[in-house]
């Protein structure tokens, strides 16, 4: 037997959902219409102003190429020539100490340095463990909860000619400590 109120609140959710919809899909629209219009109404050139910026955005990324090409090759040897699994071996023990499960350390590691490589190794644990296990909705969770630390170091320290990080490696691996916590504490419950 169906419910009359559970269909009622059904059709309900789907009616907000249809909106909700809609509107992201004019987001975007939206924005670039507002832009134009301040420009406008500020007698700015768009147009140039649109140039100029591309153009130092494609010196941003030739400033950062080699760092970018350095990252991604780095992740790539360290996963292939088997290091990464020996690393996650080494430091399994440790985390289990802290209920970590060692099937995620590499996902940890690596998601440090590279998001997109990280996002592999997610799909990897997918495969293996299903996305409605503990370590699928822990390994979801922790990609959420987590920042390519050295990635964002590298590019955007390089990109303002920073050279001294002082406290931000320590205080992006403390947040990374305090993400991966939070994550083991949120999936648990």
């Amino acid at each position: 037997m169906n419910n009359p109120h559970r269909f009622r609140e059904n059709k309900v959710r789907g009616i907000v959902m249809s909106i909700l919809l809609f509107l992201s899909g004019c987001m975007i629209p939206l924005v670039m219409f507002a832009i134009v219009v301040w420009g406008l109404l500020n007698h700015v050139d768009i147009f140039d102003a649109f140039v100029d910026g591309a153009k130092d955005g494609m010196l941003t990324v030739y400033k950062i190429l080699p760092t970018l090409i350095g990252l991604m090759v780095g992740i790539g040897i360290l996963r292939e020539s088997g290091g990464l699994s020996a690393l996650a071996r080494i430091v399994s023990p440790l985390a289990g100490l802290f209920h970590f499960p060692g099937e995620l350390v590499s996902l940890v590691i690596v998601k440090m340095f590279s998001s997109s490589a990280a996002t592999s190794l997610l799909l990897d644990v997918y495969k293996q463990f299903g996305t409605d296990s503990y370590l699928g909705v822990l390994a979801s969770v922790l990609m959420s909860c987590s920042e390519t630390i050295f990635y964002t170091v590298s590019v955007y320290f390089v990109t303002a000619k920073v050279a001294k990080t002082r406290f931000t490696i320590p205080g992006g691996l403390l947040a990374t400590l305090a993400g991966i916590v939070a994550s083991v504490l949120l999936v648990k419950v």
